[in-house]
C-alpha cells in the first residue's frame, strides 16, 4: 500500500488510520506563525461511520488505500437481506439493509446497477446512480392557473416515498428524483 505525506490528502482519499480506514471528508493545512505546519484533517470511518478530527504534522506520512470497485445488478429483496449479482462473473453477494442504508434502499430497483466498493474482497461500501424515474401513485388534482406557480405539491412516488413535485403534475407521471437528496428533479422522458 502506497504511503503519502500528510499535506497530499485530499478529500475522498481513504487512508488505513488505528487499525481502521477511513475516508477524507474535510481538509485544511495550517502554517501557523510559530512551530511546524500541519494538516488538519476530518475523517469518516468507512465501517462504523464514526468521525475524527485528526492533526498530521508535514513529515509525518499515511498509507493510502486503493477500493476496487465493481459493478453489480441488484436482484431481489430477502428479508433483511439485499442480493446482488456481480455482472461479468454472475456471481451474487448479500448485503443488509442496514449495510447499505434506508436512504439507499428506498431507490433500488429491479435490475438496477450499483457500484460496489471492496477492500480486501470485502464490501465496504455502495453507490447508487446519480438519479431514479419514479412513477407518481397519488397526488393532489391539477389546479388551474397554478401552472406558472412557483409552489410545488406533495405526491407519493412508486417506492413509497413522498415527494414534492410541480403543481401540473398528476398521478400516473414518471418523474427523475435525485438519489443524494430525494429530491424532484425534472419529468423524465
Amino acid at each position: 500500500m502506497p504511503k503519502i505525506i500528510a499535506n497530499a490528502i485530499k478529500v475522498g482519499n481513504v487512508l488505513q488510520h488505528q487499525n481502521s480506514l477511513w475516508v477524507a471528508v474535510r481538509t485544511s493545512h495550517v502554517k501557523p506563525g510559530k512551530g511546524g505546519a500541519f494538516a488538519q484533517v476530518e475523517l469518516k470511518n468507512l465501517l462504523d461511520g464514526r468521525k475524527l478530527n485528526e492533526r498530521f504534522r508535514s513529515s509525518d506520512t499515511v498509507e493510502r488505500i486503493t477500493l476496487e470497485q465493481k459493478t453489480y445488478q441488484f436482484l431481489y429483496e430477502q428479508g433483511d437481506m439485499l442480493v446482488f449479482m456481480d455482472t461479468t462473473t454472475y456471481e451474487q453477494i448479500e448485503l443488509a439493509k442496514d449495510f447499505v442504508g434506508e436512504d439507499q434502499v428506498r431507490f433500488l430497483q429491479d435490475g438496477m446497477e450499483v457500484e460496489v466498493e471492496f477492500h480486501e474482497e470485502r464490501p465496504i461500501g455502495i453507490s447508487l446512480p446519480s438519479s431514479v424515474v419514479l412513477e407518481i401513485i397519488e397526488a393532489d388534482g391539477v389546479v388551474k392557473g397554478q401552472t406558472a406557480s412557483s409552489s410545488y405539491k406533495p405526491a407519493v412516488a412508486s417506492n413509497g416515498m413522498r415527494i414534492l413535485i410541480p403543481p401540473y403534475m398528476a398521478a400516473g407521471e414518471r418523474v427523475l428524483v435525485d438519489t443524494e437528496t430525494g429530491e424532484y428533479m425534472r419529468r423524465a422522458d
